[in-house]
């Protein structure tokens, strides 16, 4: 599905893409001119969270499941020259289109490498700031991918990130259903287990705060609606003894 999203993005997925969507979720119009349109076509992302991330100039970050780049970018462009962002996807798709759109439009500090959340090809405490959109959930070891990012990033580093998440536990007939895990139901964790989750890998949590998002296929609202399914922004810190 995701490599549809790279590829085809404007026909219909359980889920809203493109610039409308970035624009409801609060990404500000002028930052959206700034970075290739055909990015911000394959956005598939559930919320902003970048004001959270305060990306400064010289850093380093590293975006899970960076899709065709959106973000990825537009952290490269808050970054500066000094800077530089390091992209992490599993899918080939959507790692050749942020790399073509990187190269076409000059953001040489932007690369995007193959690989899994749960392990990032990163070195150990070499990042700032992680940021991730809309897909830890799609993870089924959510706490790998936490304990991963607390390993990548310096002490006092930042872990910004949007996702989906639950009032309550989801039954095995969500959970067990490829579909709704692709439209980021399936996969999501119950909100007070993410969070906790977080928590043990050595973060703590700074501001936590809801955003608009909603499922477009009738199974996914259905869903969405019954086990109470909601997004989130937020921004945690490393421990300095994390």
């Amino acid at each position: 599905m995701y490599e549809q999203v790279a590829l085809e993005p404007h026909q219909e997925f359980h889920f809203e893409t493109g610039r409308a969507l970035a624009e409801r979720l609060g990404y500000p119009a002028v930052d959206l001119d700034a970075v290739p349109a055909s990015a911000i076509e394959s956005f598939a992302g559930v919320g902003h969270f970048l004001d959270l991330a305060a990306i400064r100039p010289g850093e380093t970050v590293l975006d899970l499941g960076s899709g065709s780049g959106t973000d990825s970018f537009l952290a490269a462009l808050a970054t500066g020259p000094t800077g530089r962002v390091i992209g992490v996807d599993m899918t080939a798709a959507q790692r050749d289109k942020a790399s073509r759109l990187a190269a076409e439009a000059g953001l040489a500090n932007a690369e995007f490498r193959d690989g899994h959340i749960e392990n990032p090809p990163v070195a150990d405490e070499s990042v700032d700031c992680v940021i991730s959109n809309g897909v830890i959930n799609l993870s089924p070891d959510k706490p790998a991918v936490f304990a991963a990012a607390a390993r990548a990033l310096r002490p006092g580093g930042r872990l910004a990130i949007a996702d989906i998440v639950t009032a309550v536990p989801l039954p095995e007939g969500v959970t067990c259903d490829a579909s709704l895990w692709a439209a980021c139901i399936g996969g999501a964790a119950q909100r007070d287990d993410y969070l906790a989750a977080i928590r043990t890998a050595g973060f703590e949590i700074d501001t936590v705060r809801e955003n608009d998002y909603r499922f477009l296929s009738d199974q996914a609202a259905g869903a969405s609606a019954k086990f109470g399914v909601t997004s989130i922004s937020l921004v945690a810190r490393r421990a300095q003894d994390a």
